[in-house]
């Protein structure tokens, strides 16, 4: 072959893994792609809610001999970071994590870039397999910090530092807006919007626009455990039921029948009612124990087309077991269609979570968009009807369009 063959070759194409394709193709459909970034502006205002409305300040300095509290009398301190993890203050587990989150991540975007930085020369295989590294020690960090500090019970007196702000030479620097989504004033009842309440306030006088942030944590973690519990549940069974087939298909295809008799929303409100203190965890619970059956029919349909294919015969014939070949050579072949199922089903987890809250079944004093919605159904204020359900609308909406650019990103014939 002579050299002028050679040069005028054409190039070989990059090798791009399935994950890099489907993304690539993914941010064709520009509305889908910016929904992203929408949902992640959503768990950024959900992890900063503190930030923004909270009664407690940042920073306190307390003149000597003045103010009821002894203690403090004297003093400088940042009361702030530890009500963050006071379970007096935040007695729910959702708040807590998210408080948590509010400094481990940006540690870990930290140290994310730091390895970037010294990884720069590797190839792109060795690249990824140090991200995948860093991404699995942060979260095993993060989980064990997150449950030493949860499970240490940290609680702290209550003080009322609203009084203190009007005291003679004290100094405090408190959040944007100095509520809590549980303060109650008697005095500022079903008020409309103002520049003290931006939403106004519902009727036991609770500042509008900080439940509607404080919600957002609800919500999202609502949606995601709930589907997980779900989903997890669903590739267990679906897995099982498509690769063995006979009767222990039969006997799971009876399971999703039964289970696909009952209208969802009925069978989780006759649940809630053996439940005398509903919370939140109980809601996410017990959406994930009902909302299996279409993922376990996804799998199973998978394993049905896979099972006979040519590489998971050689994994049988090379003596494989059987948990090997379902979990780590079938199973990675057939998720492709759980994640598309699973961004509509955080939808509709937190949708369920609204209507249930709407309803009346959950915790009476989670700040919830569904709570909020009840509240100004009740009132007839149309701001808390108005606020809350477009946080709703939004949030869905958002999902929604994530989840159909996933679906035709992953669908070869309805890419473009």
């Amino acid at each position: 072959m002579t050299d002028s063959q050679t040069s005028s070759s054409p190039p070989r194409p990059e090798y791009k893994t399935y994950g890099q394709i489907v993304w690539g193709q993914f941010k064709k459909y520009r509305l889908s792609y910016y929904s992203v970034y929408g949902v992640l502006a959503l768990f950024v205002i959900a992890m900063v809610a503190p930030v923004l409305a909270m009664n407690v300040p940042f920073y306190m300095h307390i003149p000597e001999g003045v103010g009821p509290y002894t203690q403090l009398q004297g003093t400088t301190s940042f009361p702030w970071f530890a009500a963050l993890f006071d379970q007096n203050f935040f007695d729910s587990g959702v708040d807590i994590f998210f408080n948590f989150l509010l400094f481990y991540v940006p540690v870990s975007l930290v140290g994310w870039t730091l390895m970037m930085r010294f990884k720069k020369d590797l190839t792109d295989t060795a690249r990824s397999k140090a991200r995948l590294r860093f991404i699995g020690i942060a979260s095993l960090v993060g989980i064990v910090l997150f449950s030493v500090i949860y499970l240490m019970a940290f609680s702290q007196p209550y003080v009322d530092y609203a009084s203190l702000k009007e005291l003679e030479g004290a100094r405090l620097i408190f959040p944007l807006i100095e509520y809590s989504y549980r303060d109650v004033d008697l005095m500022a009842v079903s008020q409309g919007p103002s520049l003290e309440h931006f939403l106004g306030t519902d009727r036991q006088g609770r500042d509008v626009f900080t439940r509607l942030i404080y919600g957002t944590r609800i919500s999202l973690t609502i949606g995601v455990v709930a589907v997980s519990i779900y989903t997890a549940i669903g590739l267990v069974l679906g897995s099982l039921a498509g690769f063995f087939g006979g009767r222990v298909d039969n006997i799971i295809l009876r399971m999703i029948e039964i289970m696909m008799c009952f209208p969802v929303l009925f069978l989780i409100l006759t649940l809630a009612g053996f439940i005398e203190e509903p919370s939140i965890f109980h809601i996410m619970l017990i959406i994930g124990l009902t909302g299996w059956t279409g993922i376990a029919r996804l799998v199973r349909g998978e394993f049905l087309r896979l099972r006979n294919q040519d590489f998971v015969q050689a994994a049988i014939a090379l003596g494989f077991t059987r948990a090997r070949i379902i979990f780590r050579h079938v199973l990675p072949n057939a998720v492709q269609p759980v994640f598309v199922s699973a961004t509509f089903g955080v939808a509709g987890a937190i949708l369920i979570e609204a209507t249930l809250s709407f309803l009346g079944v959950g915790p009476a004093n989670a700040p919830s968009w569904g709570q909020i919605l009840t509240s100004g159904r009740n009132t007839q204020q149309m701001t808390l009807i108005l606020s809350s359900g477009f946080a709703i609308f939004v949030t869905i909406s958002l999902l929604n369009l994530i989840g159909e650019g996933l679906r035709d990103a992953t669908d070869p014939k309805l890419r473009k």
